[in-house]
């Protein structure tokens, strides 16, 4: 695997608060735009350029300095997750790409990953750096319904959103009900499908449709809900002594597996998208994976014993898609084969899950 962009080191680093520009007269962006061209047009052909910046000019800079071939990578990045969906992305006639980043992959970890931690506090970068993962899982929370949700007028009631949060943690790993959500919540359905879409345009969740490729059998249409990250799933559902213990760790494994298939179909060479397939009759596959390396069934179960009922499912998709390639993967520590599917632990498949690799 390359080196994560994340652990890449600028050569310099210039922003609106650089001393160099403080004092500065910024209308509009045009002072500051003049003095990073002078500043980037001197550095060393092939440093990177990392731009975080909302209204300063950046896409003239990038334009300027890409007409001029002088060796700069860019990397921009905003602030807000919903005005980039929102507004759409500027891609510079081609020249520029857009990419999605996910929360750590395991093999990332490598040895520091514990699947353990995973369970309890996810994968996110902060999380794993944090002293106190559990405050920063809370704080992270309250930002998004501070920041993006009240601060920039999102909804009328944070109160209501909030709500609507903690209900559909208990749709995480399930089928969407919205009806159910919408009870939950005490507002209407209507209002509930704008809750939703306003979740999925600040990352925080996706829905993950039915796999429907050539279908045989008739299939559920309803999506499935995840929230992006195994510990903001955790963060948003209440726990208590009438709450199984195990049935949430369930939930968590689900979650943790689906967010490490859909980085893998981002960061992977090709197209790839995620699905999950279930029959009218309620049998259902965790995951479908399916794209330009091949097909690919996953099913996840949270215990440490593989009995034959666990493979019904994947036997069924074999009857109609034989072509593919099925993997069941559970807490246990042995990894075998069995009816031509592979069997092997969480930990083990997870660690190596890495892009443009599918060879559990």
């Amino acid at each position: 695997m390359g080196r994560p962009v994340r652990d890449l080191k600028p050569t310099s680093a210039l922003t609106l608060q650089s001393p160099q520009l403080k004092g500065r007269k910024t209308t509009h962006g045009r002072s500051a735009f003049r003095f990073f061209r002078r500043r980037i047009s001197t550095e060393t052909i092939g440093a990177f350029l990392t731009a975080r910046i909302r209204r300063l000019h950046a896409r003239r800079l990038q334009h300027l300095l890409i007409e001029r071939k002088t060796g700069q990578q860019f990397i921009l990045t905003g602030s807000s997750a919903r005005k980039l969906r929102r507004q759409g992305v500027n891609l510079l006639g081609g020249r520029a790409a857009q990419k999605n980043m996910h929360p750590y992959l395991a093999a990332e970890l490598g040895k520091r990953f514990s699947l353990t931690a995973a369970l309890r506090q996810g994968m996110l970068p902060l999380v794993w750096a944090a002293d106190n993962p559990a405050d920063i899982l809370k704080a992270y929370n309250g930002l998004y319904l501070r920041e993006e949700v009240q601060m920039e007028g999102l909804v009328r009631n944070v109160g209501s959103f909030a709500r609507f949060l903690e209900a559909m943690s208990f749709s995480h790993a399930s089928v969407l009900n919205l009806s159910n959500v919408s009870r939950d919540c005490q507002v209407s359905r209507k209002t509930v499908e704008g809750y939703l879409e306003i979740l999925e345009d600040l990352l925080l969740g996706f829905r993950l449709p039915v796999f429907t490729k050539r279908a045989k059998r008739e299939l559920a249409t309803h999506p499935k809900f995840y929230y992006f990250d195994a510990g903001v799933f955790r963060a948003n559902r209440p726990s208590g002594p009438l709450d199984a213990p195990q049935e949430i760790d369930g939930l968590a494994l689900e979650g943790l597996v689906a967010q490490h298939l859909r980085a893998w179909c981002d960061y992977s060479t090709g197209n790839h998208q995620l699905h999950y397939w279930q029959t009218r009759s309620q049998v259902e596959v965790d995951f479908v994976v399916y794209g330009d390396s091949g097909l690919y069934a996953v099913e996840v179960k949270n215990s440490t014993q593989v009995r034959s009922d666990d493979l019904r499912a994947l036997k069924n998709f074999a009857d109609d898609y034989p072509q593919s390639q099925r993997y069941l993967i559970y807490r246990g520590k042995e990894r075998f084969k069995r009816d031509d599917i592979l069997c092997l632990p969480t930990e083990e498949f997870l660690l190596r899950l890495r892009p443009g690799e599918f060879q559990p």
